[in-house]
């Protein structure tokens, strides 16, 4: 038997799923984990928009600083890679200047959070949102900025820390939100994956089932 693995997006969970997280071997949330709850729960790893506003408020804000998830967790990922959006900021100053502060970097303040609090901290290559720009693009997207985090994270999984009997389950992904995300093609790139073994999607109904499709 292999790993569970439970990537759990931000989208509304029901209480069953939210339960069927405590029992995998690996949970990954996002951002201020709101998957979880006020309560917390099983978290191993946290993935941070490391750019922008979101990084910014993430840093300067105290409860996210002691959300029991991210106090919970051995690993915070920046998922933005520095050099990777340092090249970004020149075109997106053209074709969007309303994005100025997008490019900011801030994985040097979640590198020394963890340093505090005896976490990995851990920037992810550029080479995972080069390759994902590269597997979307055959999905036709409409022009977008970057990748979700969700997207990338699962990306990097699969790429560096997937064996080959693991159990990778998505939840709550909803596949919406930012209007710059190629949310679509998302969902295509993930479906295929599914298709061919490498995902799950994780449902909780009146029983549990895992769908070999979308």
């Amino acid at each position: 038997m292999g790993r569970r693995v439970m990537i759990v997006g931000n989208a509304d969970l029901g209480e069953g799923e939210k339960a069927l997280t405590e029992t995998a071997d690996i949970v990954i949330r996002f951002n201020d984990c709101r998957s979880a709850g006020p309560g917390g729960g099983r978290t191993d790893i946290v993935a941070v928009c490391n750019t922008g506003r979101p990084g910014k408020k993430m840093l300067e804000d105290a409860g996210w600083r002691a959300n029991p998830c991210v106090a919970a967790a051995s690993e915070i990922w920046s998922i933005r890679n520095p050099e990777k959006f340092a090249a970004l900021r020149a075109p997106l100053a053209i074709s969007h200047p309303e994005l100025d502060d997008f490019c900011d970097d801030y994985s040097p303040g979640f590198a020394a959070f963890c340093a505090e609090t005896g976490k990995t901290h851990y920037v992810l290559p550029a080479a995972t949102h080069d390759r994902l720009d590269a597997e979307l693009s055959a999905y036709d997207p409409e022009p977008y900025v970057t990748p979700s985090t969700g997207l990338i994270v699962i990306a990097e999984f699969l790429a560096s820390r997937a064996r080959a009997d693991d159990a990778i389950l998505l939840a709550g992904f909803g596949h919406k939100g930012w209007e710059w995300h190629p949310w679509e093609a998302e969902r295509r790139w993930i479906d295929a994956r599914i298709r061919g073994g490498r995902l799950a999607r994780y449902f909780y109904t009146s029983t549990l089932r895992i769908a070999s499709g979308a």
